[in-house]
This record gives C-alpha cells, sequence and structure tokens, in this order.
C-alpha cells in the first residue's frame, strides 16, 4: 500500500514550536518504499543494499564530476547550523563531506547536566520514546524494530536482561552534526555488530517497512552504569544504526574534546557525554535501551509525544500519536528512578 504524502512535523524542544520537516529526496523515496518495493522486489533489494548505499555516498560527497567546492557560510545557513558552533573555521568546510562531519565546540555549545545519574541525548536527533512493558503508558508494540532481531537472535543473556525495558529512538538528519557521544558513563560488557541492509530512515519509509531498524546494519554496544564512577542506571544498550548513504560507523572515543579517538572494546570506561563514533555519512538512527524500571523519561518528551495537534507520519500510520521531538546532544532525555 502506498504511503501518503502527508506533512511530517515534529516539536522544537528550545523553542516548543511545532516544525515542518523538509525531508530531502522525499517523492523518490516514497516511490521506491512503495512502487517498487512491490512491483519490482530485486530492484529494491539492491536500491538498500551496501553497494547502491556507497555509490549514492559517493555521488553526494566525494564524486569528482560534481561541484565539492561550496560556499560554508550559506551552506551552514541553509542548514540551521551556527557557525560559531563549528571547531574549524567555517571557510575551511567547504566540500559537502567536511560539512557532515563537521566538529563542534560541544563542550561550549552543548551543555550537560551536572547530576551523573541524568541520561543525556547520544545525538542531535529527532526523538520518541517507548516501552516493551506493556502497562507502560508508552508501549509500542514492535513498531520500529523486533527486539529480538536488534539486539542479536543469538544474544539471549542480553534480550533477558532488556526483556520489559524501555527504549529511545533518536533520528539524525543529514543536516546534523553526525558524532554520537555516551549517554552514560560505565563500562563496555559487550560490543558487537550486526549485518544487514541500509533502508532509509525517511518516516515514510519506516512506516512502509514492517520493524526497519532492525533489518540495518548495526553496532551494539552494552554499557554497565552500576560500577564505581557510573551514572548507576543498571545496563545500558546504544544501537548505532546505518541508513541510506551511511558508508560506515567510525568507533572514535575521546575522552578530551576529539582527542587522541581510540576504539570501543569490552572493559573501556567511557565518559557520559564524550565523543563515541561518527557516522559517514547521510542520515541515521540511534536507539538506546534499557532495563526495567530503572529510568523516567523526561516529562516534555513524553508530553510532545503524544500530542494530537502535530501532524506526524507515525501517528498517521501507527494510529497513535506519535511526536518526535528535536534535542541536542548531551542534553538531559532521562534519569534514574
Amino acid at each position: 500500500m502506498a504511503v501518503q504524502p502527508v506533512l511530517h512535523q515534529y516539536i522544537d524542544r528550545r523553542t516548543n514550536q511545532v516544525t515542518t520537516e523538509k525531508l530531502i529526496a522525499d517523492p523518490l523515496i516514497q516511490k521506491l518504499y512503495s512502487n517498487v518495493k512491490e512491483s519490482t522486489p530485486l530492484l529494491f533489494k539492491a536500491a538498500t543494499s551496501r553497494r547502491m548505499s556507497s555509490i549514492l555516498s559517493l555521488i553526494n560527497f566525494d564524486a569528482p564530476f560534481i561541484k565539492k567546492t561550496i560556499d560554508p557560510l550559506l551552506r551552514l545557513k541553509s542548514m540551521g547550523v551556527d557557525p560559531s558552533d563549528c571547531l574549524d573555521h567555517p571557510d575551511s568546510l567547504n566540500t559537502a563531506r567536511k560539512l557532515f562531519e563537521r566538529k563542534i565546540r560541544y563542550w561550549q555549545c552543548r551543555p550537560m547536566p551536572e547530576a551523573m545519574d541524568r541520561i543525556v541525548s547520544p545525538a542531535d536527533a529527532r526523538m520518541i520514546v517507548g516501552s516493551f512493558d506493556r502497562h507502560s503508558t508508552v508501549f509500542l508494540k514492535e513498531k520500529f524494530f523486533s527486539f529480538t532481531s536488534l539486539i542479536g537472535k543469538d544474544k539471549q543473556y542480553w534480550l533477558d536482561a532488556f526483556y520489559g525495558g524501555d527504549f529511545a529512538i533518536f533520528r539524525l538528519t543529514p543536516d546534523k552534526y553526525h558524532y554520537n557521544h555516551v549517554p552514560v558513563a560505565g563500562v563496555v560488557k559487550d560490543i558487537y555488530e550486526i549485518s544487514g541492509r541500509y533502508h532509509s530512515c525517511n518516516p515514510g519509509a519506516v512506516v512502509a517497512m514492517v520493524t526497519p531498524f532492525s533489518l540495518n546494519r548495526r553496532v551494539v554496544t552494552v554499557i554497565d552504569t552500576d560500577v564505581p564512577g557510573g551514572s548507576g542506571v543498571g545496563l545500558v544498550a546504544m544501537v548505532e544504526i546505518v541508513a541510506m548513504m551511511i558508508g560506515d560507523i567510525v568507533q572514535c572515543y575521546s575522552k578530551e574534546k576529539y582527542n587522541h579517538p581510540q576504539d570501543v572494546v569490552k572493559g573501556l570506561f567511557l565518559q557520559r557525554g564524550c565523543p563515541k563514533s561518527l557516522y559517514r555519512p547521510g542520515s541515521s538512527i540511534d536507539i538506546l535501551i534499557f532495563q526495567k524500571q530503572r529510568i523516567l523519561f523526561s516529562q516534555d518528551i513524553l508530553t510532545n509525544m503524544q500530542r494530537c495537534d502535530v501532524s506526524s507520519r507515525y501517528t498517521l500510520n501507527f494510529q497513535l500519536p506519535l511526536v518526535e521531538t528535536d534535542v541536542l546532544v548531551r542534553s538531559e532525555i532521562g534519569g534514574k528512578v
């Protein structure tokens, strides 16, 4: 069934204003996930493959026959980016790739709550929350992903640990800052990659698929926060998911600014709010999964999600209010019960 080309709106957390999103290549995505998916499944499979995603990324960010030099200030303005946030001088951000992989002065422009038991956003993103617990007011029955498939069907220990817990989904659009930051402090108990496709995270594409986020390639990092110096909110799974035009997920944890990046491995202590990884390039998704009854989400995010005066493609297709809130990386999104 074709996805209706309706508006998709979200709430800007800083202003509390309803904002209409300009979805990039929306008509093409709608056609791909309706007509092509149904009538030409082999073409659809090819379009969501790693090879095609790499080709699209090359064309948009690196192809020698595409004019790569751009006016950085004009492009930053069109993206809604404050040039003073950028770590490098705006004049040096003169290609699409440099803009996409820009670093920011997050220690100045992305403040973080001092209390260690506060959970912070892993990205500049549009987020919604949910729960696997049927008794929760934000229970969602696997509309965005299959819990078992997302974590890994062979990861029974982690499936048991997070059973009945809560989750938050963060959608990074192409204009966003694309470093992921650590949402909690703790020790890495496990990190592994699961292979998969490169489906778009356009809201229209998401509602056209069945549990799309658990079909894409992803990296799962399980963090134990019940350790000395940790956030004390139990186990937290951070799932970094590729999408269309994402070439890679680069693990590059830095304890101070972006200095001395290192791989994320078992046993490494991660400081809350520090850069953890980088998406290269395109749109992408982060998912945080928490253990049952260990955290509470921020009330404004819960209130926004259930508003009925906002046009959301999720609301239309899932037939319940599901409105995203635009949040900044390192801003508080919840905390310890």
